[in-house]
This record gives C-alpha cells, structure tokens and sequence, in this order.
C-alpha cells in the first residue's frame, strides 16, 4: 500500500507519523506553502514541529502547490503512484478528478463526531457551544463538504476548562490511531462504510477574527465557553 498524506499544522502531525511508523508506508507528503504556515501571517494554527520538516526528516518527498486542483498539482499527486490518500487539516477543497486518482480514494481525519459539525472550526463550535463531548471520525471523502461514508469514530469528553487547542492536541492523536487502523482496514478488504444521516449535520464554518469578539453581556458560562473555544 501506497500512501500519500495531505495536511498542515499540529492536528495533522501525529497521523503523519503514523504513517511513518510503518516502514514505506507513507511514499510524500502534500502540506501547505511556507508563506502560509507560522506566524507571518498572524496566523493561529498549532504547528508543533512542522509537517515538511517531519517528512525531510524521514526521505519523504514534499510536494506545496497552491493548489492541488490545477493540472501541476494533480500531476504531483500522480507521480506517486497512491493507492490511498489521507488528509487532515489539508485546508482544500479536493475536486472530483484529484479524488479519483489512486484506487482507494481518500479518506478524512475530522475533529467531530460526523455528522455533527462538518466544516473547517469543528473544535471550536463544540466547545463554543459547551459540549460536554466531541470526538474524531475517519471517513471517506466525497462529493460536498464532511459528507462521506464513516469509517471510524470514537468521542472523548470535553474538559471544562479546556482549551480548544487543548483539545485539538488530545484529538490529533486519537485521529492518528484511528486513521492507522482504517488504512490497514482498507488494505486488508475490511473497512466498512457507514453513510451519514444528513438529517443530524450541524455546520462549523471558519471563524473570522471579527468572532472572536466577546459579548460581556452574555452569561458567565457562555463567555467561558467562549473564551476557551477562542485560544489560541
């Protein structure tokens, strides 16, 4: 099995490196450009030790296109040859024609318990919203966003003091045994999908920075609840 990962920033390390941890497992990395990363754009994403510098580390080819949609980028992912693609926090839209490039398609890493908040601040809404519980789910992706069959899912709760990036940290290697588990599922003809009941999806956009503006007027719960989904 052939592998290649797609991902940026800490959520995405610890399934990389499980992909590293099996010997030629992991054949190259797609990861997001330099300029993107860090703080030179005032940007808030946990980096931990950094994809690219991780998969320098170990050999493996790094591959940074703007976009993975255009002609070059899928030209990228075809010189290597998939078999099966995993993402997590990639922070792109995958068009159909990427997405049928290796055989077994590609399968998602998602901080949520699916259906439950598809889109790109999953941890965030949950704990914003004062869940006492979220989780990870493994699924395929397909056509629209979060929408594919479930492979994997296991919760976990939500502290009530934590941080969103506190929880990200304990989601991220959850995600990464889960994700582990379901390429040798795939591997070995075992995995089996479950679809998901749209009729239980809750989104969880992106947040602007104009929402982390906090409202004193509202209860003390809530501003908490607030407050912790906003940091870092």
């Amino acid at each position: 099995m052939r592998v290649v990962m797609l991902g940026t920033g800490l959520f995405a390390e610890p399934t990389f490196e499980a992909l590293l941890s099996r010997e030629g497992l992991a054949v190259g990395l797609f990861t997001g450009p330099d300029r993107e990363a860090g703080e030179a754009r005032g940007s808030t994403r946990q980096t931990g030790r950094g994809m690219k510098a991780i998969a320098l580390e170990r050999g493996v080819p790094v591959f940074q296109p703007h976009s993975i949609n255009t002609p070059e980028g899928e030209e990228m992912l075809r010189s290597l040859q998939p078999d099966l693609c995993v993402v997590a926090a990639y922070g792109q839209i995958l068009k159909p024609h990427i997405l049928a490039v290796p055989p077994h398609g590609f399968i998602n890493v998602h901080a949520s318990l699916l259906p439950k908040y598809r889109g790109a601040a999953p941890i965030q809404w949950a704990v914003r919203n004062g869940d006492p519980v979220t989780g990870v789910t493994i699924f395929r992706l397909a056509r629209g966003v979060d929408t594919g069959e479930i492979l994997a899912q296991e919760a976990t709760p939500i502290g009530e003091m934590e941080t969103a990036g506190e929880v990200e940290a304990r989601l991220a290697v959850i995600g990464a045994r889960l994700a582990l588990r379901c390429v040798d599922d795939i591997a070995a003809g075992k995995a089996v999908g479950i679809p998901q009941d749209d009729r239980q999806a809750t989104r969880a956009p992106k947040l602007k920075k104009e929402d982390g503006l906090i409202d004193w007027s509202r209860p003390a719960p809530e501003v908490c609840h607030f407050i912790r989904a906003m940091h870092p």
